[in-house]
């Protein structure tokens, strides 16, 4: 069921609230694949109703991004969040989440917001933790459910949740990749078939950083040397950033202790994409 307005969500929750029952959320900007669909399962494994937004957030786009362009389709949306369990697909207007006046932002400063993505989308994660904190305030969910994939977006959000005291556990999930380990994202479909097919270097090099460190090194310059070059022989594959921080606090380190972050974000053609991996000592 399609619910657009934030009165009727907040009728139909109020009163499975009041009978006990526990609400699972997962927040999405539509054009579902197999990753959010994983995360509508996990939710409702966990709970008794599962809510899924579908709303393209305009206040987390650059104006030279790509917000008029990315890929919508609620039909189908609907569809499949339906298949994998939600009870309500929650697609709302830009107009009914940010009315003419609106003028209240949420925003995590320092450095968590400061490298990686937000280095070159400097206004990026004020748009993600505001729409997140409304979505928040308006479905009111026991647990909230989000990909791995976007892994600094998690960590701000983490980070929001404490700092505001939100009653709300905050679970993140695995990535899920195609077969041949790239990353499922909606922006998989503006690559062309050489794009494609060459994408795959991205989980190649972070898996090849990974036996590197499983091996013994732990010297972050080397191991960013390593998914660097990896990548590079991809001719069509232009870096925009490879790091490694500590997670989740994505504080800089130069020798990997218990538990890093290694990203990237590469573009083939006008095609941005993300990917990451945890490495973790098996000490700790």
């Amino acid at each position: 069921m399609i619910i657009t307005t934030i009165k009727e969500l907040r009728t139909y929750l109020d009163t499975h609230r009041q009978s006990g029952k526990t609400i699972g959320f997962v927040p999405t900007m539509g054009f579902l694949h197999e990753g959010h669909l994983s995360l509508i399962r996990r939710a409702k494994a966990e709970n008794d109703i599962v809510v899924m937004s579908d709303f393209v957030n305009p206040t987390q786009f650059a104006p030279n991004e790509d917000f008029e362009s990315y890929p919508r389709n609620i039909e189908q949306d609907e569809q499949l969040a339906v298949g994998a369990g939600a009870d309500i697909v929650f697609y709302p207007s830009v107009q009914e989440m940010y009315p003419t006046d609106s003028s209240t932002f949420v925003e995590v400063m320092g450095d968590i917001t400061k490298v990686l993505c937000g280095a070159s989308r400097p206004s990026h994660f004020r748009g993600v933790t505001t729409v997140v904190a409304m979505l928040f305030n308006i479905v009111q969910p026991h647990r909230a459910y989000f990909g791995q994939k976007d892994a600094q977006q998690a960590a701000v959000l983490i980070k929001m949740v404490n700092d505001l005291h939100m009653n709300i556990e905050l679970i993140v999930c695995p990535i899920v990749r195609e077969e041949d380990g790239l990353a499922m994202s909606s922006r998989n479909i503006y690559l062309s078939a050489d794009e494609r097919a060459q994408a795959v270097v991205l989980n190649q090099a972070l898996l090849k950083a990974k036996a590197a460190f499983e091996n013994g090194e732990t010297d972050v310059q080397k191991l960013i040397g390593i998914i660097s070059g990896k990548i590079n022989e991809a001719p069509l594959a232009h870096i925009d950033y490879v790091n490694i921080y500590e997670y989740p606090s994505l504080k800089t380190t130069e020798e990997i202790g218990a538990k890093a972050l290694a990203a990237v974000a590469v573009k083939f053609g006008k095609t941005r994409l993300i990917d990451n991996i945890i490495l973790k000592n098996k000490c700790n």
